[in-house]
């Protein structure tokens, strides 16, 4: 473990090193082990034999350039894992021989050599790893290891040892450093926040707040802006206009200096990346059409996939392209890498199992050739689908003959990164690395186990099939299209056909809905099982065989809530302490309803939280309080953007318990102590 600061010297290995990356001095290389030197399979004389020997010694001082550290033996390092490895996040040394590959279920970062297509080494972790950053010199790896607190493992890419670790917030992800090396900005996803560290000190000096659940960061060339990809929306979403942001933060000011508002239903933002000329971003992302009622999927009816591309000299939004066909879905986009000649644009569908290759610059010479404003009548022309810049977000051919999308191998390919000419794609599901020669007229994808002999089990299978968008018609949304990944929230309101039309619900969390039934608001499916075939039928269009329920079953039933961000050191705080005392008061009335250990006692009650598009409907199912902190907006129809809201404006009556009577500091207290479960 590195030395703490002291007395203003900075921190050093066990062996006296530097642990902070250096941005002039080369990557050593490793010292060639003696068993390696025992197992050279051929003779040479005594006298060469010594020579070569000295020659190998004196080999071991040489600077390394730009290649990357010579890795050591496989035996050495720690055993593979005995489950699944679920690649999430990838980077590749400057000089394109090494991938650093992050698997997010097991404790462990793999180095895979490109060249003998194998994994040479393993990095052990002290946990979970969930996002991985090369400092420029190749001699550090930042690795961020998520959970309620997260950590950020400095590595020494040489020795494969853990030099420092950094404490970060709640799931920290996305590792991006300063191009001087000496900061480091971390998306704490679940404190709406991103850290800001001091590698010279080994501190976090600041965290900036941001709308909700940053994901991904990209920082502009110059270092002067750090842009932040919001996974959700923030707000009601009984609004006309609901969408997640891009936040643009002023480093040197230390705050957010503008947000970027995405089309409306904008949702499911993802990886962001700058382009090598650092004049543009991009951005993979959902646009969800909540605007109509589920009564079809062609055409984009219910979920669109897109691009948004980002003017850095302006900071605004230049525009969002569709990534879909008009005949046939690409969902769940998700990485985003540009070739280092600026020229291919690439995107991963975690959905769909594909890969979108782009022609950039003909994409922008087709974006700069349209009029900001629609053009009269008579001038426009019949065969353009798009006739000005604000029709593109709605145009599913705007890409047709600038993009090529090529079919993986992977299932579940998520993390993307670009080497010379190839492309490498990390399969989260079937633990292999995709690798794309883009130079080929027609692409040829080679794959590599990482995982060889493995067997999934039905609960991945489930998972996996969670997020799989080719078992949809025409595969245009997977079930995490609407609901995470994880089985959460998107924010927004669908008005889905099971209980009549024109009366749009919120999107409800998964979790915990095999043990609260019934299902729904109105509680139209008696069970989760119901609602998980009938959204198979209905939101997938499919007809499935029943072990992919039964292993979408499986999975959900194995859900946890996870421990809130509100949580100080795993426990309640004062404020949440002294919230649930009110909590279980009978003055409040709370826990009547919302019972433990589920917090629900299963029933519908009317709480007078109807609305006019609500119909005759007035009872709504009681939910179970886990993990509050997450979905909201609350209530059936979104129509609270905050718990403070839930207890006051939407509660005039106290007909959804006796809230009126509260002082601020006790509305404030009960908040914090729902927010903490």
């Amino acid at each position: 473990m590195a030395q703490e600061m002291i007395n203003g010297s900075r921190a050093t290995s066990p062996s006296g090193d530097d642990w902070t990356p250096n941005p002039i001095r080369g990557p050593r290389v490793a010292q060639m082990s003696p068993s390696r030197l025992g197992n050279l399979q051929f003779a040479i004389p005594s006298a060469q034999f010594a020579v070569c020997l000295i020659l190998l010694a004196l080999l071991t001082f040489l600077p390394a350039c730009s290649r990357s550290p010579t890795p050591g033996p496989l035996a050495d390092t720690p055993p593979a894992a005995a489950g699944d490895l679920s690649p999430a996040a990838l980077a590749v040394s400057l000089d394109g021989q090494n991938l650093y590959v992050a698997c997010a279920t097991t404790k462990q970062v793999l180095v895979f050599s490109t060249a003998q297509r194998q994994v040479t080494r393993r990095l052990g972790l002290p946990g979970e790893p969930s996002g991985v950053v090369l400092s420029p010199d190749g001699t550090r790896l930042f690795v961020t290891c998520a959970g309620p607190a997260s950590q950020v493992c400095v590595m020494d890419t040489a020795s494969g040892k853990v030099l420092k670790t950094l404490a970060a917030g709640h799931t920290a992800l996305s590792p991006v450093l300063s191009p001087d090396a000496k900061t480091l900005f971390v998306c704490n996803r679940f404190n709406d926040a991103v850290s800001v560290f001091d590698l010279r000190g080994g501190r976090e000096e600041f965290r900036i707040q941001v709308p909700r659940e940053p994901v991904s960061a990209a920082l502009t060339r110059d270092g002067r802006f750090l842009l932040v990809a919001n996974h959700l929306p923030r707000g009601r979403s009984d609004v006309p206009y609901i969408a997640a942001t891009v936040s643009i933060i002023d480093v040197a000011q230390r705050k957010v200096l503008k947000e970027l508002h995405l089309p409306n239903g904008s949702i499911n933002l993802r990886q962001m990346c700058i382009s090598p000329d650092g004049n543009y971003a991009c951005l993979a992302q959902t646009v969800g059409r909540f605007q109509v009622p589920v009564t079809q999927l062609a055409r984009g009816w219910v979920n669109t996939s897109a691009l948004t591309l980002i003017d850095l000299a302006s900071l605004e939004l230049l525009n969002t392209v569709l990534l879909d066909d008009p005949d046939r879905g690409a969902a769940n986009p998700w990485g985003v890498a540009w070739s280092s000649d600026g020229r291919r644009l690439c995107i991963t569908h975690a959905g769909t199992h594909e890969l979108s290759v782009i022609d950039f610059p003909a994409l922008l010479r087709k974006l700069a050739a349209l009029p900001a404003k629609p053009p009269p009548p008579s001038v426009k022309d019949g065969y353009a689908s798009s006739s000005s810049q604000a029709d593109v977000p709605n145009d599913l051919s705007f890409l047709h003959g600038l993009r090529r999308r090529v079919q993986l191998n992977a299932r579940g390919p998520r993390a993307l990164v670009i080497a010379g000419s190839r492309a490498f794609v990390a399969g989260y599901f079937s633990d292999s690395l995709d690798v794309v020669d883009l130079s080929a007229a027609k692409p040829v994808v080679e794959t590599t186990e990482l995982n060889r002999g493995h067997q999934m089990t039905a609960l991945r299978r489930g998972e996996m099939y969670f997020n799989d968008a080719t078992i949809c018609f025409q595969g245009w949304q997977s079930c995490a299209s609407c609901h995470d990944d994880d089985a959460r929230v998107d924010g927004l309101n669908w008005d889905l056909l099971n209980d009549g039309i024109g009366n749009p619900k919120d999107t409800k969390s998964l979790v915990l809905s095999y043990q609260t039934p019934p299902v729904m608001s109105l509680g139209v499916r008696a069970t989760a099982e119901i609602a998980v075939r009938n959204g198979i039928a209905n939101s997938l269009g499919s007809t499935l065989p029943e072990e992919v329920a039964a292993a979408m079953d499986e999975w959900l039933k194995s859900l946890k809530p996870a421990p809130s961000p509100h949580l100080v050191n795993g426990q309640l705080s004062e404020a949440a302490r002294r919230g649930e005392k009110l909590f279980n008061s009978p003055d409040t009335g709370c826990a009547n309803c919302h019972e433990p250990p589920l917090l629900t006692d299963l029933h519908s009650y009317n709480v007078g939280t109807q609305n006019p598009f609500d119909k005759e409907d007035r009872e709504f199912d009681t939910p179970t309080l886990r993990e509050l902190w997450r979905t909201s907006p609350y209530l059936h129809d979104g129509s609270a953007a905050t718990i403070r809201e839930v207890l006051t404006t939407r509660n005039p009556k106290d007909e959804h318990g006796k809230t009126s009577r509260l002082t601020a500091r006790q509305l404030d207290d009960l908040a914090e102590y729902l927010l903490s479960l």
